[in-house]
């Protein structure tokens, strides 16, 4: 039952929380601010280089109706299988549209993420650096905002924030792609020439692997490419499913001198990685074992595998583990573990079976799929892309002309720390984009309250937190059966304990009638045990009924001498939440209808009952990225 009467008090003078002097200490330097100003004349000086040479209720009441939200049902990988196609059918029954207005649409489009300017976009494909460009390719509908007529987008940066959109890389032309290029992956030769492995479609929907390759190696940006005149290169093996097969991986060199890949499957309901070996990626030898398999997982898709080096630098020697990752069609989420690759075999054992792939971690607790990673030798680090999608209905993103964006490229690292996570985080670059900074340091939130923030305009905004409890007070807490909570289980930011939730409101209007909660909650067992758990709330992220309300989230680690700290990007309808250095990640997908523009505020909150908390927060301002199209694209 609702209860009308809000519980968390705003701050006694109802008057939003000021920086004070201090507002300006975590602004970027001059220095800073030119190099931004640099790196976006880069990216036009080398466009013009190569064309001269060739968007009530009280938040207290954070305890409103949490079982009003609509449940998204799975969807289907799509008509006959490949890539997911929209739906808004929730419980059996096609909801309304909302009666979104262009003001309200616009706000939604993202500015720093990368997007198309129009249409359907979904799994990221063969990410690479070559002669000084970054090259992303995109699954994409170049003729409507909904899946289908997929064929591969390609755009080009400098620093993996500013974009410039390049012409189609490949279309579905062939009898062997002709319903859909799908996803693949990039390999850099060590002569530096470039060939791509990828999953067409056929006309008789059977999945198989192709060939392509730069048609002129010499050019920076890749434009033109050209498939094997004897594709398919791969198919179907036996007791594998027409279907079933796709998303070869990046190749890398065995001990003998072969390039290895996987590719994603499934026998009845195992989760399998296909291993295969080749000189000339042409001809191909099947390995008679598995890279591994996991029960009850389905279908494997748009797998990745990798090492990282235990002492957390890339690729350093000794220590390696290494990394598979799989993202599973049943749940459309993406699962990795760490374990031990044996070369010899091509098998792989993870390190602890009870957090397996499809078992145990993901990449990201929230709306983030189909995620790729590459190498990237220009600044010797691992960059993960991930997929995120939408989450209303089918009907608004016709009516706003696209759908879907790729978050934030992330960071890989092993936490040495743990030895079980790996630590995402926004490339460094993503830090260029900061403008004007305000920083709040040591706020008392007591239990039960809210502080506004005074930020100004809260749509596009960085944010970085520490949340400190006194030791004593988390003694003396009685423990209780809530060491059982679970992020999606739960009454989400409504459900109050002696130790949480608290965090922040981010994309709230006013009266917080709309907001999404990204907090920490700390559960003690009746044996003084502490489980800390990191959620994001959407369960009252808009007032559209047709949208995801989902609570999403899960336990993250939290070592000794550690403080609670967090890390979230707000771009428009996207929230990308990290804790404790990326070792537990959500993305949420929210479409406010009220506060979005200049009516969206940030909060601190502690909805705990027996503590208070102490913040440190810094919220910076955060610029537009430069995403265009390529200078005279038509003359290329």
């Amino acid at each position: 039952m609702v209860d009308s009467n809000p519980l968390l008090p705003v701050s006694d003078s109802n008057e939003p929380f000021d920086s004070g002097p201090d507002e300006t200490t975590c602004r970027r330097s001059i220095k800073a601010v030119l190099s931004i100003f640099v790196g976006v004349l880069a990216v036009g000086f080398f466009a013009a280089f190569f064309i001269s040479s060739n968007g009530s209720d009280d938040y207290a009441d954070v305890h409103g109706n949490q079982h009003g939200s609509s449940a998204l049902q799975p969807v289907s990988r799509g008509p006959g299988a490949g890539v997911s196609e929209k739906s808004n059918l929730r419980f059996g029954v096609h909801l309304l549209a909302y009666p979104w207005n262009n003001s309200m649409l616009l706000w939604q489009r993202t500015v720093f993420h990368f997007q198309p300017e129009k249409n359907w976009m979904n799994d990221p494909n063969g990410p690479l650096f070559y002669k000084g460009w970054y090259h992303f390719f995109y699954q994409y509908n170049p003729n409507a905002a909904v899946w289908g007529d997929i064929v591969w987008g390609h755009a080009v940066s400098k620093d993996l924030i500013h974009w410039l959109h390049l012409p189609l890389a490949m279309v579905a032309d062939q009898w062997y792609d002709k319903n859909g290029v799908w996803t693949g992956s990039a390999t850099v030769l060590h002569d530096g020439n470039i060939v791509m492995l990828y999953t067409g479609s056929t006309i008789e929907d059977v999945q198989v692997q192709n060939l392509a390759y730069p048609a002129d190696q010499s050019d920076p940006l890749l434009i033109h490419w050209v498939k094997y005149p004897q594709n398919p290169v791969l198919v179907p093996p036996l007791g594998i499913g027409p279907v079933d097969f796709r998303d070869p991986t990046t190749a890398w060199l065995t001990s003998e001198g072969k390039w290895r890949i996987i590719i994603g499957s499934k026998i009845n309901k195992t989760g399998i990685g296909l291993v295969y070996d080749t000189k000339d990626f042409i001809n191909y030898e099947k390995l008679d074992g598995l890279l591994h398999a996991v029960p009850g997982t389905g279908m494997w898709e748009c797998v990745d595998f990798f090492p990282v080096s235990k002492i957390g630098k890339i690729g350093s020697e000794p220590g390696v583990k290494h990394v598979v990752k799989a993202s599973l069609d049943d749940t459309r989420h993406d699962y990795y573990a760490i374990g031990t690759y044996n070369d010899k075999n091509g098998t792989w054992i993870p390190d602890r079976p009870e957090i397996d792939v499809g078992v145990g971690l993901r990449y990201d607790y929230g709306i983030f799929y189909a995620a790729k990673s590459f190498y990237d030798q220009n600044k010797k680090r691992r960059v993960l892309w991930g997929w995120i999608g939408e989450s209303d209905s089918e009907a608004a993103d016709v009516k706003k002309g696209w759908a879907s964006v790729q978050g934030i490229p992330r960071t890989i690292l092993f936490d040495e720390k743990t030895g079980t996570h790996l630590l995402q985080w926004p490339v460094k670059e993503t830090d260029s984009l900061r403008l004007k900074c305000k920083e709040f340091n040591q706020v008392t939130i007591q239990a039960g309250s809210v502080i506004p923030l005074d930020v100004d305009s809260a749509t596009q905004l960085d944010i970085e937190a520490k949340f400190e409890i006194n030791n004593e007070t988390l003694k003396k807490a009685i423990g209780s059966s809530d060491a059982s909570f679970d992020c999606k289980t739960s009454g989400g930011a409504a459900e109050r304990g002696a130790l949480g939730p608290f965090g922040l409101l981010v994309l709230a209007d006013e009266s917080r009638s709309e907001q999404t909660p990204v907090y920490f909650y700390i559960a003690k067992g009746p044996e003084g045990n502490l489980n800390t758990f990191f959620c994001s709330d959407q369960s009252r992220s808009s007032k559209v009924s047709n949208v995801d309300k989902h609570i999403y989230g899960s336990s993250v680690p939290v070592l000794e001498g550690e403080n609670l700290s967090l890390r979230i990007l707000v771009d428009h309808s996207i929230i990308e939440s990290y804790a404790q250095g990326g070792r537990t990640v959500i993305t949420s997908r929210v479409y406010p209808a009220t506060a979005i523009y200049g009516d969206a505020k940030v909060f601190l909150f502690n909805n705990a009952t027996g503590i208070d908390v102490k913040a440190s927060v810094k919220i910076w301002q955060m610029n537009s990225a430069f995403i265009q199209p390529y200078p005279l694209i038509d003359s290329l």
